[in-house]
């Protein structure tokens, strides 16, 4: 990461006279955290990244205690790219292929010929719902940021403009990472509107600006410009995973009694890796004897 590279931050703010909200993002350490923990190529952390933003910035604007999930079901190389978040800033997510490789497409990563021609699905849950909320759409493009507006409008009927933008160096490390989304409010004015789709057109690439040490508030200041900022807020993005020993120990207690059985008797810990995070648990024999059916 580069000396100048701003910290991480999602950043939230509405319009001076109301109308319009933006959520800007910085997620350079959370990126290059989540490639490290998957050891994925290049296209792959690009992909990776990308989506782990996105949801970064659909859920920020979820209620507290909800949970927003977005699986990439496209034919390509990389297979299923799945991510999960919440308001306050916690993702995780994982690709299916995290080595694949493609050629350059003009120059560039080829996202979507690693995701393919597939579904967006999106599962948003609430501990107090009776069942999550799922939509799903086609995927249009399979760059990640289109496909999240294209899901927004669609399955929601709340028209948005997403982008998300992930620089590697000439290593294939993380160098920059962001993004931002904007919303028009009901009641929006029409030169309101008007005036933040030509800041939007406007505005470079989200790594360009992280490259040249720009903030999430001074993305957000370039989005709102000739219309002020009336409220806003901010936390700081992790990757951070729900996985510990006994949700490990959880999942270990689908396994049928034999098998389960079986491995507590071969003395050694069983092992066991968070295939969000890639953290690795090892669950002693005790503790496979500790949730066998007749235990």
């Amino acid at each position: 990461m580069s000396k100048t590279s701003p910290p991480d931050k999602l950043f939230r703010a509405v319009a001076q006279e109301g109308g319009i909200a933006v959520r800007t993002l910085v997620a350079t350490s959370l990126t290059k955290q989540a490639a490290e923990r998957h050891q994925t190529s290049p296209l792959a952390s690009a992909a990776l990244g990308r989506a782990l933003m996105g949801t970064l910035l659909v859920a920020s604007r979820t209620q507290d205690g909800e949970t927003v999930q977005l699986q990439f079901n496209g034919n390509g190389p990389l297979g299923t790219l799945t991510t999960d978040g919440d308001n306050t800033g916690r993702v995780r997510g994982f690709v299916e292929n995290p080595a694949v490789e493609l050629a350059l497409k003009n120059g560039k990563l080829d996202v979507a010929g690693a995701i393919g021609i597939g579904l967006l699905t999106v599962d948003r849950n609430h501990p107090t719902w009776k069942e999550p909320y799922r939509g799903v759409v086609h995927l249009v493009s399979s760059e990640v940021a289109e496909d999240i507006t294209y899901y927004l409008s669609e399955s929601e009927q709340n028209p948005a403009a997403i982008g998300l933008g992930v620089a590697l160096d000439k290593e294939g490390q993380v160098e920059a990472a962001g993004g931002f989304l904007v919303q028009a409010l009901p009641g929006v004015d029409d030169d309101a509107l008007a005036l933040v789709e030509k800041n939007v057109l406007n505005l470079p690439n989200p790594t360009e600006l992280v490259l040249a040490g720009k903030s999430a508030e001074e993305f957000a200041a370039d989005l709102l410009e000739g219309l002020g900022v009336a409220a806003s807020s901010e936390l700081t993005p992790v990757f951070r995973c729900r996985c510990n020993q006994k949700r490990m120990l959880q999942a270990m207690s689908l396994l049928g009694r034999e098998e389960l059985r079986s491995m507590a008797d071969e003395g050694d810990p069983a092992k066991i890796t968070c295939q969000f995070c890639n953290e690795t648990y090892a669950l002693t024999p005790d503790e496979l004897r500790s949730i066998l059916p007749d235990a």
